[in-house]
């Protein structure tokens, strides 16, 4: 099209004008300091889950669960139970009790695969 056609036209009322802008292009940042290791992410919290089983259920039976109610779960008691970090499956374990108290002995560990 030629200027004068552009010219001519005349904008709409209501249009919207859109400009664009020239980007910079984007550099590499500069180095500083030592590349972070494995050392500096030790101490960052993780929250680690041990999952026994799982079951489905209808609203109808959740509300009617109370004391002594006997939920099955999707499996056997002799299988490992599922060491989660982060909701990630890491490894997996037999539960034990210490003392009073519930722990996991680990048994296997996942493959990085």
């Amino acid at each position: 099209m030629s200027n004068e056609a552009n010219q001519d036209q005349t904008p709409a009322e209501g249009a919207v004008s859109v400009q664009t802008n020239q980007l910079d292009e984007l550099k590499p940042a500069p180095k500083s300091g030592d590349p972070l290791g494995l050392a500096q992410l030790l101490d960052v919290p993780v929250r680690l889950t041990v999952e026994v089983g799982r079951t489905r259920m209808t609203l109808a039976e959740l509300i009617q669960l109370g004391p002594g109610t006997l939920v099955s779960l999707d499996r056997e008691a002799h299988e490992p139970a599922d060491i989660l970090v982060n909701g990630k499956v890491v490894a997996r374990g037999e539960v034990v009790t210490i003392d009073k108290t519930y722990g996991v002995r680990i048994t296997s560990v996942k493959s990085q695969e």
